[in-house]
């Protein structure tokens, strides 16, 4: 039954991509856009259809895993992939407490984001297309989280990677769409390097490449120079598709898709493959504290350079793009310093609130985009600076996003509080006395590496709660921006799209019961810990040590942390109380946070143009010159040869061109039956 379910959640998806497709490609008309009114009705139903569909799926696996836990990990192969002397890859995927949390994650989500299209892009005229493609991203993350072995996760991979090219780039008739697109497959690119790397490392090393058979090995090999370079080679290729410094970069020009992409690849699934991954290979990461080190810092650096950004953005997608990366950053401090489950459980939530503020912010974009489309203005829909009072017009909207905005400030008891506060809490933990804190990086001791991960977390956390409130405030409070004759046009969202944004908001108010603190039992204490014991349990023993919290110190984290968000919250208030003017009279925000530091200026003067110039002077003028001129000679000359001996045999002799056919087909045969 299990081999069936399994196959059943990847090819649902895979049958919605093939019907979306076939629609998109024969709904064609003679100008080349794809069937919009007619067509609507069968893609509604399939698009959002197989993707429900494969969460029911997903909650059956589910109740039967936890009626019998012990049963709990499963392996099934479907088949050979690819014999090639002793390596042996099987297409198998591997069901256990992990790869079902996050299908339900991906499934559950994803789910909401498919009805919320529904509403958002029901005017595109590429309405096929896009779920089309939408189905097929969704296919290849479970591929991705369901893989049994290093290459079938790796297929997941880099599928997720070109199917988010082709969603971000979704409206490539404008260039900077496609360039965001593109910038964002190859980025990743560079990631997946270090990932490939990782896998011929491991391979080598133990001659296998499955999880179980490979983490067994390599968990004997612990302390070993070899461990601590496939931890860092699989951490690169984290970092790419996780957008951490200085792989970041793509992720904020990927804000150009549609609004449900940027919630759906940027909140719930894509960007958090890295931390899963992390957490996959947690018996490599747990036998090299050095890389889990690195891991954290770069987490947290990443987390408060991010959080600087967010501050002085405009664009509302903007904002939750580098609020995103900055909360990426939380998750791998998380999972770096060995806290598996913290790392995890941050991902949970932040699937629930940040998918929440993204389809809020496409209910706001629908609304303003609405209206300035019937009052004929030109305005950017995005822009804070022409929002305002928009609580008015889209109350049930308003209450969703500061419900997610309270949750990913950290405020009590909603669902980023508690994984917030847990991630926080064990990295201070392993700095009292762990293997991590006697490791060191670059020479600083791995005691101070944590506490300044702590550190720069609380700081994190305040400038999260000022940019959300600025967010919020700017987008739903004080003076309406848009002007009286847009403000007849402003209205909620449809109910298509209202209802997955307040699914959202339930789970955003009580997703934190997930994993309840012992501090404070609301209900049942650490049931995601106990949940994940089986697969993360033993890794993150061996990083943990014998440190441990005493109740006022515990209560002391929670104070801190709780006081910080309520300080972040009252600065935004005053800070941002004032109404400001329209974009129209704001002078034009040339500082260094609204332009992200200018890194991708710097990126371009040092790295893209002068490998620009070297493959346009050396390998175009160069090397294809001269091979164009040597083939061009020999060709010249081939095609008299070819010309001289076709006169011969193209003399119109029916009789001779058959034979010669037949000639042909009887020499492919004997070669295909010899080989």
């Amino acid at each position: 039954m299990i081999p069936t379910m399994l196959g059943a959640l990847i090819l649902l998806p895979i049958l919605g991509f093939l019907a979306n497709g076939s629609i998109a490609f024969f709904g064609r008309r003679s100008d080349g856009d794809s069937a919009t009114t007619a067509r609507h009705p069968l893609v509604t139903v399939i698009g959002p259809g197989v993707i429900l569909a494969a969460f029911g799926v997903a909650v059956a696996l589910f109740l039967d895993m936890k009626g019998a836990p012990e049963q709990a990990l499963h392996i099934v192969r479907y088949g050979q992939w690819m014999p090639v002397g002793n390596l042996v890859i099987h297409w198998s995927l591997q069901l256990d407490q992990l790869s079902i949390l996050m299908v339900l994650v991906i499934t559950g989500v994803g789910s909401l984001i498919h009805l919320f299209s529904v509403g958002y892009m029901r005017d595109d005229a590429s309405y096929a297309r896009y779920f089309a493609y939408l189905n097929l991203f969704v296919a290849f993350m479970l591929v991705l989280v369901l893989g049994a072995s290093y290459p079938v996760l790796f297929v997941g991979w880099e599928g997720v990677g070109l199917a988010s090219y082709l969603l971000i780039g979704f409206w490539f008739s404008d260039k900077a769409n496609a360039e965001a697109g593109k910038k964002a497959f190859v980025v990743n690119r560079v990631g997946d390097f270090g990932f490939l790397v990782a896998m011929f490392l491991i391979w080598v090393t133990t001659q296998q490449l499955d999880f179980v058979g490979a983490h067994a090995a390599l968990g004997g090999m612990a302390g070993s120079p070899v461990v601590l370079a496939i931890a860092l080679f699989l951490f690169i290729g984290c970092a790419g598709k996780s957008a951490q410094l200085p792989l970041y970069i793509w992720l904020p020009d990927a804000m150009a898709g549609p609004t449900p992409v940027s919630a759906l690849i940027h909140a719930a699934t894509m960007v958090t493959a890295g931390v899963y991954l992390v957490a996959r290979a947690a018996p490599i990461f747990s036998g090299a504290p050095e890389a889990s080190l690195v891991i954290t810092a770069v987490g947290a650096l990443t987390a408060l350079f991010a959080a600087t950004i967010a501050l002085r953005q405009w664009d509302i997608k903007k904002v939750l793009a580098y609020s995103t990366v900055s909360q990426l950053g939380y998750m791998f401090v998380g999972v770096g310093s060995g806290a598996y489950t913290a790392g995890v459980f941050h991902l949970v939530t932040h699937a629930f609130f940040k998918a929440l503020l993204f389809l809020g912010a496409g209910s706001v974009i629908h609304a303003m985009h609405h209206a300035y489309h019937h009052t004929h203005r030109h305005d950017d829909p995005q822009d804070l600076r022409n929002m305002g009072g928009l609580a008015k017009f889209m109350p049930a909207t308003a209450t969703a996003m500061t419900l997610a905005t309270l949750a990913i400030a950290g405020i009590p008891p909603l669902a980023g509080f508690f994984s917030k506060d847990e991630i926080l809490a064990s990295v201070f933990t392993r700095a009292q006395g762990s293997p991590l804190a006697s490791a060191s990086l670059l020479g600083i001791p791995g005691s101070t590496v944590l506490y300044l991960a702590y550190g720069i977390g609380v700081l994190t956390a305040l400038l999260t709660a000022i940019y959300m409130t600025r967010l919020l405030l700017l987008t739903f409070y004080g003076t309406n921006r848009t002007g009286e004759a847009e403000q007849e046009m402003l209205h909620e969202a449809p109910m298509i799209m209202t209802a997955p944004v307040l699914v959202l908001g339930a789970l955003t108010v009580f997703g934190g019961w997930l994993n309840l603190p012992a501090l404070l039992p609301l209900g049942p204490v650490g049931l995601l810990e106990q949940w994940l014991e089986p697969v993360t349990g033993k890794s993150a023993s061996r990083l943990a040590g014998a440190g441990h919290l005493d109740h006022s110190t515990e209560t002391t984290l929670v104070a801190v942390a709780t006081i910080v968000a309520v300080v972040g919250i009252v600065f935004a208030l005053l800070r941002y109380r004032k109404p400001i003017t329209d974009k129209a009279h704001s002078p034009v925000d040339d500082s260094v946070l609204a332009r992200a530091y200018h890194v991708d200026g710097l990126v371009n003067a040092l790295v893209v143009r002068p490998i620009s110039a070297f493959a346009n002077v050396v390998l175009t003028r160069g090397v294809e010159t001269g091979v164009d001129r040597a083939f061009s000679a020999g060709g010249s000359m081939l095609s008299r040869t070819a010309a001289l001996v076709g006169s011969k045999l193209q003399d119109g002799d029916v009789g001779k061109y058959a034979w010669l056919l037949a000639a042909g087909a009887l020499a492919l045969l004997a070669a295909l039956t010899l080989s």
